[in-house]
């Protein structure tokens, strides 16, 4: 990796990073990658998740993970001068993002309105739990809540299991997500008006328009969709099935894949059985059509069923662990997985760029900072 080599397509962008934890970082950590100047604005103790996760000689790669390509700056807002720098770097910034409770930057002196005066052209930026208005708005929210008040939680495991949160902290990503994509859209409306504006993402939001079919269902019915595991929601067969050695995953997401499907598995008369006949048929006698895929695709192993089902077309794989994912050809082939040298030299492996732009390409020109690492290099010029 080059450095100080920086020609991301957001490489002319001023971001001040007053978020921590997850969402916030996630956020800007995406605008670094594409080349803005992000500060990370860090009270003296710090982000709390430099304390957090695996730990590689003292320092998180959980915090490296998220905060790569960003200068840290060391600021008190609890004191009136570090406020005053504060205004100071938002006074030629491009954009302030918070993660703050709804209100609380708001309180500290720093609303709408101040910021509009300290800088009409600012984007202002925010990621909340439930949006800043409403009788919600000032609880405290974290990813397992925002899954758990979205629906998302209900829909997940099975009728036996109850319900499921996802593994990742996936309100919280999704809510990065939608701020930096809100950020790069003001950014392009101010070309044309010359204008700031705010900028709001939520967790539970974002999991609301992640529901895709499941949400149409319950608009429809005004009924709750029911919990299918690993089954598809509105298709069968669809799903994980058990060969002689482990499981395999198979997604024939039509009707040509299915007959596709069966016909490699030498189980395409079922078809012509009334109770199969139809994706509809196939819905409601899911469960004895599964146990006979089950019993057909127990007889081979799951590398000859991958192999033979792809080769026809039909979508297979195996469940790889994570490890084996990060480690796999796939993932080598597309960079998903870089290394940073780190502060003082360390290695940090983490997650690559999953955007690949052809000309301004995501890069890692800078390693995740140490805590305060930045503050007399971007404060020199603050009066």
């Amino acid at each position: 990796m080059n450095y100080n080599n920086n020609n991301g397509a957001l490489s002319d962008i001023k971001v001040i990073d007053l978020t921590r934890v997850l969402s916030g970082p996630f956020c800007t950590m995406l605008l670094a990658d594409m080349g803005a100047e992000v500060i990370k604005i860090e009270p003296p103790k710090g982000d709390n998740v430099r304390n957090q996760g695996d730990m590689i000689d003292g320092y998180s790669s959980y915090f490296a993970q998220f905060n790569r390509n960003k200068k840290s700056v060391i600021l008190d807002l609890y004191k009136e001068t570090d406020k005053e720098i504060l205004k100071s770097l938002l006074s030629d910034a491009d954009v302030v993002v918070e993660n703050f409770k709804a209100g609380v930057f708001a309180k500290m002196g720093f609303d709408d309105q101040v910021l509009q005066s300290i800088n009409p052209r600012l984007i202002r930026a925010c990621v909340n739990g439930f949006g800043s208005e409403g009788e919600m708005s000032e609880r405290p929210a974290f990813d397992f809540i925002a899954q758990a008040l979205s629906g998302f939680m209900s829909l997940n495991g099975t009728e036996d299991s109850g319900p499921m949160r996802a593994a990742m902290p996936i309100s919280d990503l999704v809510a990065g997500l939608y701020c930096s994509f809100g950020i790069v859209c003001a950014l392009q409306s101010r070309v044309k008006s010359n204008q700031g504006q705010r900028v709001e993402s939520s967790l539970t939001s974002g999991l609301i328009s992640m529901m895709a079919y499941l949400s149409s269902e319950s608009f429809v019915k005004g009924t709750a969709p029911k919990k299918s595991g690993n089954n598809h929601p509105i298709l069968a067969p669809y799903g994980l099935f058990k060969s002689s050695d482990g499981e395999v995953a198979v997604a024939p997401a039509s009707d040509k894949f299915c007959v596709i499907f069966l016909e490699c598995i030498e189980l395409s008369d079922l078809l012509n059985q009334e109770i199969y006949k139809n994706n509809e048929n196939r819905m409601k006698n899911r469960q004895s059509l599964n146990d006979i895929i089950n019993d057909k695709m127990k007889q081979k192993t799951s590398d000859y069923w991958i192999k033979k089902l792809n080769y026809a077309g039909c979508p297979a794989a195996k469940v790889a662990t994570l490890p084996e994912a990060l480690n796999s050809q796939l993932i080598k082939d597309t960079e998903m997985v870089i290394s940073s040298s780190g502060p003082e030299g360390r290695k940090i492996k983490m997650t690559g760029f999953p955007v690949k732009l052809s000309e301004t390409p995501a890069q890692l020109y800078r390693s995740p900072p140490l805590l305060g690492e930045h503050t007399e290099e971007v404060l020199k010029n603050i009066k």
